[in-house]
């Protein structure tokens, strides 16, 4: 308890006024960046959740693709029509849903 009291410094104080500034940043840190982050995050997980067939996707690699067939864990995307180029890819690999022109 000496090192307590030696850190309050010579006006004295108590481990509470220390403790309150501390609290203070971690808040405003929280509100300011972690809270932000977990609703974007929470919204993206909704958003691959709803994918549909006909569905444009983007990977977190930047390969762009249209939802050809969706499993419960994975995606087959076509990435070139023209050839019929296929590609299976797991869910958490997409990082942005783009909705069919039909739902729009």
């Amino acid at each position: 308890m000496l090192f307590l009291a030696q850190a309050a410094g010579p006006g004295g104080g108590s481990f509470i006024q220390l403790i309150i500034p501390f609290a203070l940043m971690f808040g405003i840190m929280y509100f300011l960046m972690i809270r932000p982050q977990k609703k974007k995050e929470k919204e993206r997980k909704e958003s691959i959740s709803r994918v549909r067939r006909n569905d444009k996707v983007v990977t977190s690699g930047g390969i762009h693709g249209k939802v050809v067939n969706v499993k419960e864990n994975s995606l087959v995307i076509s990435i070139d029509d023209t050839k019929e180029v296929n590609m299976k890819i797991d869910k958490n690999a997409i990082s942005t849903v783009v909705p069919s022109e039909e739902e729009e």
